[in-house]
């Protein structure tokens, strides 16, 4: 029979058939919000040309691509490679679904304010390339230079409205259920009360704490702040050049550019007698820990997303600070960005800790029964601060 020597041949063709066909090329999936998806696509095309390998770029709506991604990616269906803010860090670490960064060979080309929102416990673990905090846009017509603290903005501001120039003495926006705790944070530091204090212990109700929730109480009877002046209704009152001052972030600055307000971008004043420290929004690229392809995911951030070119790209299309300095210094005739690097470079990271999910809550509404008058400012805040310590006890 020839039945068996003829099955061995067909085999063996098989085999060589088999060992003939290309491997099948690598794919490296990225989750990104639409605005970091552009820019992010011509990256990864020279990235694709340069390395032989495919990459995906997805585009994620930002308020649902952290969770999505702690579900997805244990089980290896999530991506390789995401964008997102410093201050999911803490949870994804906690998660075990992000892996170290080695940047030491690049970490002298980064401000150190980004390096740190990108440091959890020790190690970094992400790629930084933009830095955001909130500053002062001044309306030069009617304000031409800077108040040197924030109760001469306020004066200034207050004069303004007695002379009919303006309607509010300063935009500092409140949300009426969550209250102001990111816009309010940086007179908080200037009277030395942080959110967690070096210890990691929670310092909102320390003495500078308590004193700031008196000045709080106090800029609410002077009508500088009120929790009916939302972030919308104080945009739009400085577009009519209703109100000198606006405390906010570089997100509004097309909006202010478009209306023609001759403005200019302000550290915020302190208010006590410390400097004023901001919370400082760092964003940037992390690798899953269950990547498929964890080389060719740390070739792209080191060397393809690291580079003055992608983080120039990526200023261009966010408006945000680079988080590469040099990139930064090229931006040196532009005032707005130099403005608000300058407002975070003297800013400090919201804590990436997962305990920061247990705080925003009773902080803000604290924040908003002091505006409203209710009660003695110093035990609201007690009061909140030990429903926060409870919280974080028995998480």
């Amino acid at each position: 029979m020839r039945t068996l020597p003829i099955l061995a041949a067909l085999l063996a063709l098989a085999g060589c058939a088999a060992e003939q066909q290309p491997a099948a090329t690598p794919t490296l999936t990225v989750w990104a919000d639409d605005d970091r998806a552009a820019p992010l696509a011509r990256i990864a095309a020279r990235f694709e040309q340069d390395r032989g390998v495919k990459v995906k770029i997805v585009q994620k709506a930002m308020g649902s691509l952290r969770d999505d991604f702690v579900s997805q990616a244990p089980s290896g269906q999530g991506p390789d490679v995401i964008v997102g803010p410093h201050d999911w860090l803490g949870k994804l670490v906690q998660n075990g679904v992000v892996t170290p960064l080695d940047l030491s060979a690049r970490s002298a080309l980064f401000s150190k304010v980004a390096l740190d929102g990108m440091t959890y416990q020790g190690q970094t673990y992400g790629l930084p390339y933009a830095i955001e905090s909130v500053a002062v846009l001044r309306n030069n017509k009617l304000v031409p230079v800077a108040p040197r603290t924030f109760d001469e903005l306020v004066a200034k501001g207050q004069e303004l409205v007695a002379a009919g120039k303006a309607v509010f003495p300063v935009g500092l926006p409140v949300d009426p259920k969550a209250g102001s705790p990111f816009h309010l944070y940086a007179l908080q530091t200037s009277f030395g009360s942080r959110v967690f204090g070096d210890g990691g212990d929670l310092e909102i109700d320390n003495a500078g704490g308590l004193r700031f929730s008196a000045y709080l109480r106090k800029l609410a009877q002077r009508k500088a702040v009120s929790t009916s002046l939302t972030g919308d209704i104080a945009t739009r009152a400085f577009l009519k050049g209703e109100t000198p001052f606006l405390v906010t972030g570089p997100w509004d600055v097309p909006a202010v550019a478009k209306a023609g307000v001759p403005f200019s971008v302000d550290a915020v004043p302190p208010a006590g007698d410390r400097p004023a420290r901001p919370f400082v929004g760092v964003q940037g690229f992390y690798i899953s820990a269950k990547s498929a392809n964890p080389i060719l995911a740390n070739d792209l951030l080191l060397n393809y997303l690291a580079t003055p070119e992608a983080q120039r790209a990526l200023h261009t299309a966010g408006g945000r600070p680079p988080a590469m300095t040099s990139v930064g210094e090229e931006l040196a005739g532009d005032l707005v960005t130099t403005g608000f690097a300058r407002a975070a470079a003297e800013g400090e990271p919201t804590p990436n800790v997962p305990q920061m999910d247990a705080v925003w809550a009773d902080w803000g509404l604290s924040q908003l029964a002091i505006i409203a008058g209710q009660d003695d400012p110093g035990e609201l805040t007690r009061k909140a601060a030990d429903k926060i310590r409870a919280k974080i006890g028995s998480s």
